[in-house]
């Protein structure tokens, strides 16, 4: 991690010293987790737009970027409230439509290799689970997204959010316990809130 962090560092020095190409090389570390924060906010079929607008902030603002700091939950931040500022000017139903691509098309979770079986059951967890979320309130919807669909550990889902550690943990507890109610055992085995605060 350390060494993760002191790469990026000094790809964000020669950024700051104009060096175009080295911003782009952070832009291709970081589109992915990117896509897929924009796409479980709700961007739906605007996330790359979202994205490559989140990128352009990002860049205007790296004067701001505290050295030592992480840069992927910086950067979710920023990813965040584009995609409020989209979902907002869009409207409720596309950000319900939104969230739910988010197990359709964000990451295939399955290879196509997989015994059909497990691809079924699989799909018929991300449904469940879906269903699940959107009866959470935003802010525990938010918090469960950054903590275990987007892996985001405590700290870096606090920056993400711009919330205190104790509210994520609180919002997330609360969030936690909600989905359990809802789906009791039927998504199998996951991560509790035990497993899921081992960074934290």
């Amino acid at each position: 991690m350390g060494d993760t962090a002191d790469g990026e560092a000094a790809v964000i020095a020669r950024v700051r010293a104009g060096e175009a190409e080295a911003y782009a090389q952070l832009v291709r570390a970081h589109t992915g987790v990117a896509l897929r924060a924009a796409v479980a906010f709700g961007a739906g079929a605007d996330a790359e737009d979202v994205v490559q607008s989140a990128f352009f902030k990002a860049y205007q603002a790296l004067g701001r970027f505290r050295d030592g700091a992480s840069f992927r939950p910086w950067l979710l931040r920023i990813v965040v409230n584009e995609t409020r500022n989209t979902v907002r000017s869009a409207g409720r139903a596309r950000a319900v439509a939104g969230r739910e691509a988010r197990f359709q098309g964000a990451d295939p979770l399955i290879p196509d290799t997989a015994d059909p079986a497990v691809a079924a059951l699989a799909e018929e967890r991300r449904t469940l689970l879906s269903a699940a979320l959107e009866e959470l309130t935003e802010e525990q919807r938010q918090v469960v997204t950054c903590r275990y669909l987007l892996e985001m550990d405590e700290a870096e889902t606090a920056q993400a959010l711009g919330w205190p550690r104790g509210t994520v943990k609180s919002r997330l507890n609360r969030g936690l316990k909600k989905l359990e109610q809802r789906l009791g055992g039927q998504l199998g085995p996951g991560p509790g809130p035990e497993g899921g605060e081992r960074n934290g």
